[in-house]
């Protein structure tokens, strides 16, 4: 049985609880985080906690501890529940108090919940790519933060499952796309990486940040702006990147093979860099 963290404690998960006036309950009043664990050490645990101490701020909340206190329980939690590679998941709500839209006393106490998913194999080389399907994008219009109020990205996923497809990418009324269910979206035009510009409008993706960076130094283009569906589904190769998946391949959108149907040469290429410098990195 796994270990998980609530409010100060460990405890085994059969004995997590929180409270039903929490306002991550009835409002989705919070916020959270998902670390990647490889070999055992977590990756780029400094950029998931300055995106959280952002997301907290965003919605004037505090931080609920320092960054090495919850370093060392991320380490506690992998360490007692065997990780070798999975997740860390965090979230951090405003806390429990009687119904009602405006926040209570700032006094309340934070809910702070940690747990682990261990995902053996998660760092194996995807054997093929990604069929995503196109959901038009009814999100609210702070995709910035990253809070836990995840219902339509959960009803567009399970809609493009039944359509026969492993995910989907979401489109605004014009026509262009901003991002993927759980993960940012790119494709490639020649050599040219191209993804959504940051703003409210998508997640500012951690292994986005780290990818793109990666890209660069190793002398590949990348323009960052807005991209359409048919720009997509033109596309020389396409992928997502996200804390669970890595680099991942798409080869097929709205029903449309992306290039030859296989997965990219560039892809393939930043996945093996960036799982390189993660394993090297890592805490």
């Amino acid at each position: 049985m796994r270990t998980v963290y609530v409010n100060g404690d460990y405890l085994p998960e059969s004995e997590g609880r929180v409270s039903i006036f929490d306002r991550g309950f009835l409002f989705a009043d919070g916020v959270y985080e998902v670390t990647t664990v490889l070999d055992g050490k977590l990756v780029d645990f400094d950029g998931h906690a300055a995106r959280l101490e952002r997301s907290l701020r965003e919605l004037d909340m505090p931080m609920p501890m320092t960054r090495d206190a919850l370093l060392e329980v991320h380490h506690r939690l992998v360490a007692e529940n065997d990780i070798d590679e999975g997740l860390v998941y965090l979230q951090v709500t405003r806390g429990a108090a009687d119904r009602d839209f405006a926040y209570p006393a700032e006094e309340t106490e934070q809910t702070v919940v940690l747990f682990t998913q261990a995902k053996p194999g998660l760092a194996k080389a995807p054997e093929k790519g990604l069929s995503v399907d196109l959901q038009p994008d009814l999100r609210w219009g702070r995709r910035d933060i990253k809070t836990v109020q995840l219902l339509y990205p959960s009803m567009a996923k399970m809609a493009a499952k039944r359509a026969g497809h492993d995910d989907a990418w979401m489109h605004e009324p014009g026509g262009t796309i901003t991002e993927g269910t759980s993960n940012n979206a790119y494709i490639v035009k020649g050599n040219t990486i191209v993804t959504r510009q940051l703003g409210n409008e998508i997640l500012h993706g951690i292994t986005r940040a780290a990818v793109l960076r990666l890209a660069r130094e190793a002398q590949m283009k990348v323009e960052e702006r807005a991209f359409t569906v048919e720009e997509a589904q033109s596309a020389d190769e396409a992928f997502v990147t996200s804390a669970s998946t890595f680099v991942m391949p798409v080869t097929s959108i709205g029903g449309k093979a992306v290039g030859d149907g296989q997965p990219g040469r560039i892809a393939g290429r930043l996945r093996e860099i960036y799982l390189d410098e993660a394993r090297a990195k890592a805490l």
